[in-house]
């Protein structure tokens, strides 16, 4: 999606000066118009692939899409199996914006990846963009240092609930559809990170525990003062 690049740039500014003003109050529910182009809030389908990620403050099941981001869910999914997520911590936590978590260190450095080049070194892998995913309040994304094709084991959930009639209108503006302006309207989201990190789950249950994780105490570079752990990352085959 192309067009989505020219969009992310431009909502980046204008989220930053209206979007994380959001959060006052409960969230609302998880829920969005009833459309079959919005995949996230589609009822789970047996043969759906689930990931169940149990911290230290609850269980979060996620929804994956390996049909629209084949190759961040086999890496996702890779990495479970082969327990590397067991253990880690979320060590960058931001109230109204995200959680992120899939360091190897608890300070946020370094990642990995299941792919390897000759000599055995994890290696990076593409951007997987889909007219179908967004960033939604809820929607698993992969994090990155910002440059192309740079996805690693680091991924974050968008916790955000609110995003403002103003900025809905700009989206409308850059030919966002009217469906998924009305979808972050209604649940909330990160619309300027569309185009620019992968979606490839949604959070099916347990976002009261992704709200809990995000408004934590934080100290330097937005890490929890108490680590909260991912204890174990499974996956399962929905039936």
């Amino acid at each position: 999606m192309n067009h989505l690049k020219i969009k992310a740039i431009f909502l980046a500014g204008l989220f930053l000066l209206t979007g994380c003003a959001g959060g006052v109050g409960s969230p609302p529910p998880l829920a969005a118009p009833e459309s079959n182009d919005l995949l996230q809030f589609n009822p789970v389908r047996p043969g759906d692939t689930i990931a169940v990620m149990e911290t230290s403050m609850g269980t979060i099941r996620i929804r994956l899409f390996p049909e629209h981001a084949p190759v961040t869910v086999e890496n996702f999914v890779g990495l479970a199996e082969e327990g590397f997520y067991d253990g880690r911590n979320f060590h960058r936590v931001i109230s109204d914006f995200m959680i992120q978590g899939g360091a190897i260190e608890h300070d946020g450095s370094g990642a990995t990846s299941i792919f390897r080049d000759s000599a055995g070194n994890p290696q990076p892998f593409v951007d997987e963009f889909s007219d179908y995913l967004w960033h939604f309040r809820g929607a698993l994304s992969m994090a990155n240092p910002g440059t192309r094709d740079s996805n690693l084991s680091q991924f974050f959930i968008v916790q955000n609930n609110y995003v403002p009639e103003q900025l809905a209108e700009q989206m409308r503006a850059f030919e966002f559809p009217e469906n998924v302006v009305e979808a972050y309207v209604q649940t909330g989201g990160a619309p300027h990170l569309d185009g620019g990190h992968t979606v490839f789950g949604q959070v099916i249950e347990g976002m009261d525990v992704v709200d809990a994780i995000a408004a934590l105490p934080t100290g330097a570079n937005d890490r929890p003062v108490e680590d909260v752990l991912i204890n174990s990352l499974t996956i399962e085959i929905a039936q």
